[in-house]
């Protein structure tokens, strides 16, 4: 009598057509050894922050935030440093619109050498979707896997690529991480969409694996520019704060801290003189970076103060359109500096 072969189990089949057709296994998102359903996740309290719970990770008043960040280089007015305190204190995302160039980026990067933590940024651009953002399978390795025939599996947390995002909530470190999602308005509506859950719950879904919880939220700070609005839905889960172009006193104290090596009557000619190009009209007016770049130009040039041929020669550094240079250099120079030392005449007199 011929011997019949049993038909083949789920699990038996499921590893047989793994062996098979790996690229088909991995593509249709398929576990190779058990097709059991994850057991469904225990309720995390990290879903609903305490802040108390981060309380080092919180300076404890606006000043000390202000004096905190100024250690590493940033200065911020009073109505900034609140936002920040703020937004860590009550442990909600801070949204920063403004100009290009007023320094948003560089809020993250000082809180995180303030606070000692690490620095995840998530630079957005369009067409940015999840696989750059959260996480990816190392498809090699999974490969790897099959055909070594260990039985393991393919769809565990070691075949997993963490992204920005997903680095953020989990940080190798241990440490909580200060999250940057710089120019949000670069990204695709959909992607602002995708973000929701993150920034709502500190967790995200991995369809093969289930729910992923931070076990630390961490400090977000979300940057745009203004090149398109931003979903009403994204901005209500988040503390906003508008940064605009710094005042004179600040920006000058923004460059005194930054470079101290900028003879005192230099760094005053380079303020006043990006302060009134802001006034000019220009298609893009220059932000604090620009404001630095120029002088540390000026400095390597040896320059002392500044002259039509200087400034002429440098203008680069501060205008990065050909129609504002071409409308600034030469007669508009020179007459900016005439105004401003105008203006310095009439303080010295006065004082």
């Amino acid at each position: 009598m011929m011997k019949t072969t049993p038909p083949l189990t789920v699990k038996a089949r499921t590893q047989h057509d793994a062996a098979a057709h790996p690229a088909r296994a991995l593509r249709t998102g398929r576990r190779s050894v058990s097709n059991a359903p994850h057991p469904n996740p225990e309720p995390n309290p990290l879903s609903e922050p305490n802040p108390a719970a981060f309380s080092g990770d919180v300076f404890p008043s606006v000043p000390a935030a202000q004096s905190a960040l100024a250690d590493t280089g940033y200065i911020a007015n009073t109505e900034l440093a609140t936002a920040i305190h703020l937004a860590m204190k009550l442990t909600r995302p801070l949204f920063l619109e403004g100009e290009a160039g007023t320094g948003k980026t560089a809020i993250a990067q000082a809180l995180a050498q303030a606070l000692d933590l690490p620095l995840v940024r998530l630079q957005c651009y369009e067409g940015l979707d999840q696989a750059a953002a959260l996480y990816d399978w190392n498809v090699a390795a999974q490969l790897l896997e099959l055909k070594r025939d260990t039985g393991a599996d393919l769809y565990d947390e070691r075949f997993l690529l963490a992204r920005p995002l997903l680095q953020a909530l989990r940080h190798p470190s241990g440490k909580r991480a200060v999250l940057l999602i710089d120019e949000i308005d670069r990204a695709d509506a959909a992607f602002e969409a995708f973000l929701l859950e993150l920034l709502s719950d500190w967790q995200i879904t991995v369809p093969e694996l289930g729910t992923i919880e931070a076990t630390q939220p961490p400090i977000t700070i979300l940057t745009a520019n203004g090149t398109r609005e931003i979903h009403d839905a994204l901005k209500r889960r988040c503390f906003y704060a508008y940064v605009e172009f710094p005042s004179r006193t600040l920006e000058l104290d923004i460059l005194r801290t930054r470079l101290p090596q900028v003879p005192a009557q230099l760094s005053g000619q380079v303020v006043d003189f990006v302060q009134a190009l802001r006034n000019e009209g220009v298609f893009k007016a220059p932000g604090v970076a620009e404001t630095l770049d120029w002088a540390r130009a000026l400095v390597a040039l040896d320059a002392a103060v500044l002259d039509p041929t200087i400034v002429d020669a440098t203008l680069g550094a501060v205008l990065k359109y050909q129609d504002d240079l071409a409308a600034i250099r030469g007669e508009r120079a020179r007459a900016i500096l005439n105004d401003l030392s105008g203006l310095q005449r009439d303080a010295q007199v006065l004082f």
